[in-house]
């Protein structure tokens, strides 16, 4: 009786998703951000699936990695297959909970657009949950567990256009009469748009070399509280702080308002079947 040799074993799916991801993105910590470990656990899924191929797939260099010409044959494929389990894994999502939503944004988006919309949202489609994970960065829509992803900028349809220009609290407002007064107020800014002060003041004040000063905070949610609250003036995004306006908790001190070419974008890595909870809430956050 013949007897069959054991069949190849399978290579690790972790090692190859790990392998993926840095082949794509260029590097063992970006790759480990991705997939949200540590890059030693990169390195060593990388190291194991090397062995187990007898070959190497990356060469190492003191100012990164570069693929092999092995390396460099196996991506693409690799990199498609992810992208269709991914896809595979969305329909199977969908259609085990069809009446949850995930939507994936922006911390400041979160809080100060897409919450006070939320009690809304549930008062006219109450049989819909939504779902909200903060994100400092856009996902990668072709592997974004998300049904929907809310964004300044990118593609997709324009939720709300976006201007910046100067708020705080009615009191320290009373101080300011021109641009020039920014110099004796602290001017609070944001870490993610660190550009903010100059892009007003270019249109506001341009040559003037007015140079705002004041603390930088890393969440810009927090700013406009600290904005609020007195400690400064701060750039605001009209999407963003149409809340604190309304209510009187802050106030734009000058008339200028200057139009940013991104504005706060919603899109989908899927389509969206008309009727479907995800095309529902796009189109309730779209009103």
């Amino acid at each position: 009786m013949p007897v069959a040799p054991p069949p190849p074993r399978s290579l690790p799916l972790t090692a190859l998703r790990t392998f993926e991801a840095a082949a794509r993105l260029g590097g063992f910590t970006t790759a480990a951000a991705e997939l949200g470990v540590t890059p030693g656990a990169v390195t060593a899924q990388i190291k194991a699936l090397e062995a187990e191929l007898g070959a190497p797939l990356f060469e190492r260099h003191a100012r990164g990695v570069r693929l092999t010409a092995l390396g460099r044959d196996a991506a693409p494929g690799l990199t498609a297959a992810f992208d269709a389990l991914a896809q595979a894994a969305g329909v199977l999502r969908a259609g085990a909970a069809p009446q949850v939503v995930h939507i994936a944004t922006l911390p400041a988006i979160a809080q100060l657009y897409l919450s006070p919309r939320l009690p809304g949202l549930r008062a006219a489609a109450p049989e819909i949950a939504v779902s909200v994970t903060a994100l400092e960065a856009p996902p990668n829509l072709k592997r974004a567990p998300y049904d929907l992803n809310l964004f300044i900028g990118g593609e997709g349809r324009l939720v709300a256009a976006d201007t910046i220009f100067p708020v705080c609290a009615p009191a320290l407002a009373a101080r300011l009469r021109a641009p020039a007064d920014l110099a004796s107020v602290p001017c609070l800014s944001d870490a993610t748009w660190a550009g903010d002060w100059q892009a007003w003041l270019d249109h506001a004040a341009p040559g003037q070399g007015i140079e705002p000063r004041g603390p930088v905070l890393s969440l810009y949610a927090l700013a406009v509280e600290e904005a609020a609250n007195g400690a400064g003036v701060l750039i605001g995004h009209g999407p963003l702080v149409a809340g604190h306006l309304a209510s009187g908790r802050l106030v734009a001190p000058f008339a200028l308002r200057v139009p940013m070419a991104e504005g706060l974008r919603l899109w989908s890595a899927r389509p969206l079947p008309r009727g479907a909870a995800a095309a529902r809430v796009a189109d309730f956050l779209s009103a």
